[in-house]
């Protein structure tokens, strides 16, 4: 385009846009300043990232912000990756960061902040998990460096507020590289002689001073432990990792201290307090009891009045009766029923002993009547049938001068081969019989 041809705004800021998208990605080391956000409305960053020599306007939208993991403020060194970028409509540079890191303090920050989400989503700052507190604890055990002035200070306060508390101290380092693994083990020590809660505590510091109670395993021992732990690390702005998973987080030593042995005049107060309530409470029980027990008594009464009423009216029913006023009325009930009985029954037997003997002539007469035709078909059959025997009795055959020979077995003789001489046989006629030796055989 020739340059002495004449462009609008719109074509002028385009051609920058265009030639400000093909720079390259950039790593762009600063400090913030004049930050502004997180927009209400849209959730974006806007600020100025500027070195001793020169200053740009950045530009971090919403999606990137969630990401970061700490939040931005004026002075904190910061490390941004992006791309500049040039808004149409004001026609303004401004660089568009797509990763933005912690540098310095910052990183450590950053990854303070990343710890203490991987814990939060493990389940180890969920309050369900915390455990109780007791609200007066009549033994505690101080885990705190034993060259700090932090130990008195906790003594002084235990000992100012409730004298009765007892206190138990285990020493352990509260700074530097060593310090973790001191402080696990201290916690180990005073959870072994069963306090009713540990005390943590450390005086102020600079936020590397309390890198030590940002610790991974420090934290996973205090969530561990089996006595509630109570903290007061550093001072009121400064919470580490231990106040996020320790069960009460006070933001003193001395408030630590306070949290877990409450004033003596305070417990006086407190017990006279509840002593007047629980007179109270006692009183209007007893009344109520009272009361109660005062119509049950009435109910009682009424109770038992209405059931020796009932059973003086069933005593009198029973007294009334005829077997208590006149035992021997029953007898003499029974024995005019006897008598009665008795005449009715020689009064019934005469009529009874006619009405059977005219019953017995009637069927007397009928059996006569009966007899005659019952009998006469079986006589014409025995008849008949004492014809057809007769015709068939051998002793018809013998009457008409036939006999019936016998040998001395009984056996009828039907051929005389069958006798010899000297033979006994018995003869049957048609009137007698006779026995006889046989003498000759023909």
């Amino acid at each position: 385009m020739p340059a002495t041809q004449a462009v609008s705004v719109s074509d002028a800021v385009a051609l920058a846009k265009g030639a400000v998208s093909s720079w390259p990605t950039l790593v762009v080391n600063g400090e913030v300043s004049g930050f502004r956000g997180p927009n209400a409305r849209s959730g974006h960053c806007y600020f100025e990232v500027k070195d001793d020599g020169a200053s740009m306007s950045v530009i971090v939208w919403r999606g990137t912000a969630a990401k970061m993991g700490f939040q931005l403020r004026d002075g904190l060194a910061v490390q941004l990756t992006g791309k500049f970028d040039v808004y149409k409509a004001s026609g303004k540079l401004s660089f568009v960061a797509s990763k933005v890191e912690a540098a310095g303090e910052g990183l450590l920050r950053q990854q303070v902040a990343e710890l203490a989400r991987a814990l939060e989503r493990e389940g180890l700052m969920d309050p369900s998990r915390k455990r109780h507190v007791p609200a007066f604890c009549s033994r505690v055990c101080v885990v705190t460096s034993l060259s700090g002035s932090v130990i008195e200070d906790v003594k002084r306060t235990l000992a100012r507020r409730n004298p009765l508390v007892e206190i138990d101290v285990v020493g352990c380092s509260v700074q530097g590289a060593d310090a973790p693994a001191t402080i696990v083990r201290a916690l180990a020590v005073a959870a072994a002689s069963r306090p009713d809660a540990v005390l943590l505590v450390r005086g102020g510091g600079s936020f590397e001073d309390l890198m030590c109670f940002n610790d991974e395993g420090l934290a996973r021992a205090i969530a561990a432990c089996p006595v509630p732990v109570v903290t007061g690390i550093g001072h009121e702005p400064d919470t580490t990792i231990a106040d996020m998973v320790a069960d009460r987080r006070a933001s003193t030593p001395t408030a630590a201290a306070e949290s877990v042995a409450p004033a003596i005049d305070e417990v006086e107060r407190q017990m006279l307090q509840r002593q007047v309530r629980l007179g109270r409470a006692m009183s209007a029980t007893l009344g109520l009891r009272r009361q109660r027990l005062d119509s049950a008594a009435r109910l009682m009464a009424g109770s038992v009045e209405g059931d020796l009423s009932r059973r003086r009216v069933a005593l009198d029913a029973l007294g009334a009766r005829r077997a208590l006023s006149d035992p021997v009325a029953a007898l003499r009930d029974r024995e005019v029923d006897l008598m009665q009985t008795e005449q009715r029954l020689h009064d019934a037997i005469p009529r009874s002993l006619s009405l059977s003997a005219e019953r017995c002539r009637q069927l007397a007469t009928r059996l006569d009547g009966l007899a005659g035709s019952m009998l006469r078909p079986a006589e014409a059959t025995l008849a008949r049938l004492a014809a057809s025997l007769d015709a068939l009795s051998p002793l018809s055959v013998l009457a008409r001068g036939y006999a019936i020979a016998r040998d001395a077995r009984g056996s009828v003789l039907k051929d005389a081969v069958a006798l010899a001489p000297g033979d006994e046989v018995s003869v049957l006629l048609g009137d007698g019989s006779f026995d006889a030796t046989v003498t000759k055989v023909n």
